[in-house]
């Protein structure tokens, strides 16, 4: 009969009783331990994490009360909170029963015990403990996705030779597991081309967190994709799981990865390397099942010549590389992609806009989108609110047909100046600057005298 995969604890004072446990327990579970002194739960717990523990209530200071068990029961449950603790005592009552229930403990068995009695309530115990786990990961990746969560419009769109080529790309990658490495520019749709490969893999039904690495500082960084422990750090008032775990059985998606320092670079080939993840301030490393995703707009391979990406992370994540080309590259789809944001937003906002003029769309075609579709996609929200007519015309869309004017130049860099709107000019000089710094947010943020966080918001605000 083979054993039941479990990991069981036994707490008691008395030698005897634990030679016994682990002679009827070994040959039903795959790992039995047993402890004389409890005093040494606390490095226990954090070195091993138990499916169940039997915990004594009377030990050698105290033979009848339970007070020390009660005590040993709580400091279990501040460790881990989806402990099983079956309490074990030959002095029990049924008011201590239900006090140790309230406590807790998952059950209350008697010495001496019934060996069938004592193998059914363990067996139960496992199936609760399974539950808990359960419903923590699910906890954790609802918490997670709500958080990250944002109004997402329509799907891929596209019918240019370009994006078939990217169709066919995820039909063939996206039922494996292999990693994959999204490249392009920023508003090109990186992310909606995961969760597509996340869509149409047999991960679906399991969770798709996404992680914006550009937007967590690095004090943050182990803690937000690692997890931590109660008290690992002033602010770490409860166990909370890390973006990994949250994903565990779906797919994590890594967002701008060419971003994030040579020191957690480190970290994350470790995890990537091992699929495990130790939360900060514990030492005990937890398996993951996960599809990685990860995308960047920044040349991973200059930056590996240059010494600021790890070349063994690079390898690690570009099983598959996915190039997604910018708007400019596919003008054909422009057209298409105005009708599907006018129906998208027509209908959010409520207004009775019909079509989009051929002088309207001509102008769009025009123009090169250096904020590719995320900036096509603001410009015809901000018409369809602004347009008072029944189709939108030319003078609707806040854009510009003249690409490049050149009136100033600064290192290198080009500056158009054709135009004196204030906005425009700041999203230009922002462009140019990420440019200069091939897309890093922190070097940016410093040139232009910005916060990480303003840049972002500016960044947003103008769909780059």
């Amino acid at each position: 009969m083979p054993l039941t995969p479990a990991r069981i604890l036994v707490v008691d004072d008395n030698e005897d009783l634990l030679k016994a446990a682990r002679l009827l327990l070994k040959q039903h579970f795959t790992r039995v331990d047993t402890e004389k002194n409890p005093e040494n739960l606390p490095n226990l717990l954090r070195q091993e994490g138990y499916d169940v523990i039997m915990l004594d209530m009377n030990f050698t200071q105290d033979v009848t009360s339970g007070t020390e068990g009660f005590f040993w029961l709580d400091k279990i449950l501040q460790i881990d909170p989806a402990a099983i603790v079956l309490l074990i005592t030959a002095y029990g009552d049924v008011e201590m029963a239900v006090r140790a229930v309230k406590s807790g403990a998952t059950d209350f068995i008697l010495k001496p015990w019934s060996n069938e009695k004592l193998l059914a309530t363990l067996l139960s115990a496992l199936s609760l403990r399974k539950s808990k786990l359960e419903v923590e990961k699910l906890k954790s990746q609802n918490a997670i996705i709500a958080r990250d969560q944002q109004a997402r419009f329509g799907e891929m769109v596209g019918v240019s030779s370009a994006m078939r080529e990217v169709f066919g790309t995820i039909q063939k990658v996206a039922a494996t597991d292999a990693n994959v490495l999204i490249l392009g520019e920023n508003g090109t749709g990186k992310e909606l081309i995961a969760r597509s490969l996340h869509q149409n893999s047999n991960r679906s039904r399991q969770a798709f967190i996404s992680v914006d690495l550009g937007a967590i500082s690095e004090h943050l960084f182990e803690s937000e994709l690692f997890g931590h422990v109660k008290g690992a750090f002033t602010d770490a008032r409860e166990d909370r799981a890390g973006r990994f775990e949250a994903a565990d059985g779906g797919t994590i998606f890594l967002d701008e990865i060419g971003n994030i320092p040579l020191p957690m670079q480190a970290k994350l080939l470790t995890v990537l390397q091992g699929r495990q993840v130790t939360r900060v301030g514990s030492n005990r490393p937890k398996s993951i099942d996960i599809r990685l995703i990860c995308a960047t707009n920044m040349p991973l391979a200059e930056m590996v010549s240059k010494g600021e990406f790890r070349q063994d992370l690079l390898y690690r994540i570009n099983t598959i590389e996915l190039r997604i080309p910018a708007l400019r590259e596919r003008p054909e789809d422009i057209e298409l992609l105005a009708h599907h944001y006018l129906r998208v937003y027509t209908q959010k906002y409520r207004k009775r806009i019909k079509d989009v003029s051929p002088a309207a769309i001509q102008r769009m075609t025009k123009y090169g989108w250096p904020g590719n579709v995320r900036e096509l996609q603001h410009a015809i929200e901000r018409a369809v609110i602004m347009c008072e007519k029944d189709m939108l015309q030319p003078e609707d869309l806040f854009i510009s047909t003249a690409q490049k004017v050149p009136e100033k130049q600064t290192n290198g860099e080009t500056l158009s100046l054709d135009q004196f709107n204030l906005d425009e000019l700041e999203k230009a000089i922002i462009r140019k600057v990420l440019n200069k710094h091939s897309g890093n947010i922190s070097k940016a943020a410093t040139e232009l005298g910005l916060t990480r966080a303003s840049l972002y918001r500016r960044l947003e605000k103008y769909g780059l």
